[in-house]
């Protein structure tokens, strides 16, 4: 049975990861900037989800391009089963599916895996490649966008609780939410600390993430969130030692929040 949950954990994650470039590419912009409507070369993009890749239909043009010369006298159209120089070829503007697809593919087959046949396994694999998609924005801006990080802390208390009513579920519910409100108070007094070394969306992820560790105790909590304190500590300090230039350099703390809490939740689950 384990087995099984841990294939199609896996497949998920790959098609799950597939789709997920465009969202990051859209999403991964400054704060107060809108969201992207476009790809690098002028074209309107369609829909959320998808890979980061683009095709002109045939007589569109990009804003701003010059129109077609016209052709000269005496000169033979293409026929029919000729390509029009006009329909541009699929051009990549974005991250590519396949590593995207990969990782969060391989995040999922790890919960499966540590989670197996129990009722809170829908929760945690249904919601990594939103986690996989925050850190991808995050890493790209430093910024972990709203309208992610509230809908997914909404999600995971809500999955963790369903999941607390049906039979075999290996953790609690009530020490799910306590852990989510104590690690974002705990991120909250880091910003108020140091607002410029750590974001207010990481508050907001934390949020997320202690629901998460908290299911499976108060040990799987501790574990997770110093492992995500230590993780982006080691990093700030291979910054530090490679010189100079990069001593100041500022990084993305949400993929290690992440990375820890993963963690976190792979100990919890095989010991459950």
């Amino acid at each position: 049975m384990d087995v099984v949950v841990i294939v199609l954990a896996a497949g998920y994650g790959v098609a799950a990861g597939l789709v997920l470039p465009r969202a990051a590419y859209r999403l991964s912009v400054e704060p107060g900037e809108p969201w992207r409507q476009r790809c690098p070369r002028g074209h309107r993009l369609s829909g959320w989800l998808g890979p980061a890749r683009c095709r002109v239909p045939a007589g569109a043009a990009s804003p701003g391009a010059p129109p077609p010369a016209p052709v000269p006298p005496g000169v033979a159209l293409p026929g029919p089963d000729v390509p029009s120089p006009a329909c541009a070829a699929p051009h990549a503007y974005g991250l590519r599916p396949l590593p995207v697809a990969a990782l969060t593919g391989a995040v999922c087959a790890a919960l499966g895996a540590a989670v197996g046949a129990r009722p809170e396994v829908l929760a945690y694999v249904g919601l990594a490649p939103a986690l996989v998609l925050l850190a991808l924005v995050d890493r790209a801006v430093h910024r972990l966008p709203d309208v992610l990080t509230l809908p997914l802390a909404a999600a995971v208390a809500a999955g963790l609780g369903s999941a607390a009513l049906l039979p075999r579920a290996g953790g609690d519910w009530r020490h799910a939410l306590l852990g989510g409100g104590l690690l974002a108070a705990g991120y909250l007094v880091l910003f108020l600390i140091n607002p410029a070394g750590m974001g207010f969306g990481d508050v907001k992820l934390a949020l997320s993430l202690g629901v998460a560790l908290g299911w499976y105790g108060w040990g799987v909590w501790a574990a997770g969130a110093f492992l995500g304190l230590l993780y982006g500590a080691l990093y700030g300090l291979s910054l530090v030692l490679r010189g100079p230039a990069t001593r100041k350099q500022s990084f993305a703390f949400g993929p290690f929040m992440a990375a820890g809490a993963l963690t976190g939740v792979l100990l919890g689950g095989f010991g459950a």
